[in-house]
């Protein structure tokens, strides 16, 4: 029982992979450090694959693709599944501009304009986690909140400093 219990489809560890060292707002740091620890307290991760989980995750990105770089718990290489950027690129500017509205809001704003703001920031991360969820489709199937925390990741790993 307790070894079936070890064998679930589900992310023990993620790591991003940065060819660079990126100093980010304290917001940006703080979004990452909430997602990789909510992330790895519960997620559904099952990569279409022989293997019955859990997983390792290097999340990185080259050129104009998001790397999945799927391992087994040991470090031994399971996957790698490359993702299109492109298809964010629209969401996630749009994000990072509802993002340092919100950013300014929380200093000046009354509460009912930081709640509006918040609102349209909330829809684009559920927009992205969508469209995250649907490009993975038939690679590795998530759930609605791994797609959530994934999507942060994604978008941290387009800050560029």
């Amino acid at each position: 029982m307790a070894e079936e219990a070890e064998r679930q489809p589900r992310l023990v560890d993620v790591q991003l992979v940065e060819k660079t060292v990126v100093r980010r707002r304290a917001e940006a740091e703080h979004e990452r450090k909430v997602a990789l620890f909510d992330l790895i307290e519960s997620n559904h991760f099952a990569p279409a694959i022989d293997h019955p989980g859990p997983y390792k995750l290097y999340l990185s990105a080259e050129e104009t693709r998001l790397i999945f770089d799927v391992r087994a718990p040991d470090g031994g290489e399971l996957v790698r599944v490359p993702l299109a950027l492109q298809p964010f690129r629209g969401i996630v500017k749009d994000y990072f501009k509802v993002c340092e509205s919100y950013y300014q809001a929380i200093k000046t704003s009354t509460p009912s304009r930081i709640e509006a703001i918040d609102m349209g920031r909330r829809g684009l991360h559920d927009e992205g986690s969508r469209l995250l969820k649907s490009e993975l489709a038939g690679r590795i199937d998530i759930d609605h909140e791994t797609a959530r925390r994934l999507f942060t990741l994604l978008c941290v790993l387009h800050i560029r400093g």
